[in-house]
């Protein structure tokens, strides 16, 4: 372990933070990257992965790279940035001979309805724009490790979840409302199966591939707590806050005519398939491999994430 450097690209994000809280669990050297925010108490560099001199600059001398950003939730920003992003990291880590750890998410997958459950092997044809990009750059991160430019290793998670995470959808759809006395809304079927990621397991999850050599060009699905319905969700909600809320379904009308006129409303509708069939990842092959590797249960998750937001 001496003389590693770990550098998270993305380090204030959902999952970039819960990574640092394990090196640093580790003892372990860190690097945190930001555009503008800064990490107190840890080495942070300003850059812009868009630009490869700066990409260069922030992975110099890292022994692992941890890709862990976050794009404006758009179809045209992704497709015009994480290509170039994905390239510049990958050059930067083959320069520094740093291996690459990359959090990925389920968008590739397709077409809908997903197996049940879907594993790392299932069909990759894509619905949705968003996700004929995420499958573009899975493909050149591991053409990139199958050429020996770089060692690399994919983590894929499920729809996440943890403190302080705002842009969960168990967040914006339901938290949010409810702290504030309102129904939760659905854009889905109520009663369909989905599963979830917690941002501490992911970050867990990420440090213990990235010190794993037998890990590398290969894609794991980062662990899930169990199954569970969106009603099954919000009864759980109410248990943590003493309330009562049932969830109401936004009709997909509304949601076609909102759309128009509210971008983010546009870009979810791509995505809906994930709400309209059962949803459960396979994360089988990750948990085999490390029997050891302790997953929070949604309970205890989803107390935490609301205590954070009362806090």
């Amino acid at each position: 372990m001496n003389g590693e450097l770990h550098v998270v690209l993305g380090a204030t994000g959902s999952v970039g933070k819960s990574v640092i809280e394990e090196l640093q669990a580790r003892k372990l050297k860190i690097r945190a990257v930001e555009r503008s925010k800064t990490v107190k108490g840890i080495e942070t560099i300003h850059a812009d992965l868009l630009d490869f001199d700066q990409a260069t600059y922030a992975i110099t001398g890292a022994t692992h790279v941890y890709l862990c950003i976050g794009l404006p939730y758009s179809a045209l920003i992704w497709k015009e940035q994480w290509p170039l992003i994905m390239n510049n990291v990958i050059s930067a880590c083959e320069k520094a001979e740093a291996r690459l750890i990359f959090l990925d998410n389920m968008y590739l997958y397709g077409p809908a309805p997903l197996s049940v459950p879907f594993n790392e092997k299932h069909t990759r044809n894509p619905v949705s724009e968003k996700g004929k990009t995420r499958k573009i750059i899975s493909d050149m991160l591991l053409n990139a490790h199958e050429s020996g430019r770089v060692k690399a290793v994919i983590g894929r998670s499920a729809d996440f979840y943890g403190p302080n995470v705002i842009n969960s959808p168990l967040y914006i759809s339901f938290i949010e409302r409810m702290l504030i006395g309102k129904a939760p809304q659905s854009l889905g079927n109520t009663n369909i199966k989905h599963t979830y990621s917690y941002t501490n397991d992911n970050g867990r999850a990420l440090v213990t591939l990235a010190l794993d050599d037998s890990t590398y060009g290969q894609e794991w699905h980062l662990p899930v707590s169990r199954a569970m319905t969106i009603d099954e969700i919000v009864v759980e909600i109410n248990s943590v806050m003493n309330t009562n809320f049932k969830a109401t379904l936004i009709p997909r009308i509304i949601l076609k005519i909102m759309g128009i006129f509210i971008p983010n409303i546009k870009e979810v509708n791509e995505m809906l398939y994930q709400s309209d069939f059962i949803y459960i990842m396979n994360d089988e092959k990750f948990r085999k491999h490390f029997p050891d590797f302790k997953v929070t249960e949604f309970e205890i998750g989803i107390r935490e994430m609301i205590n954070s937001f009362k806090r």
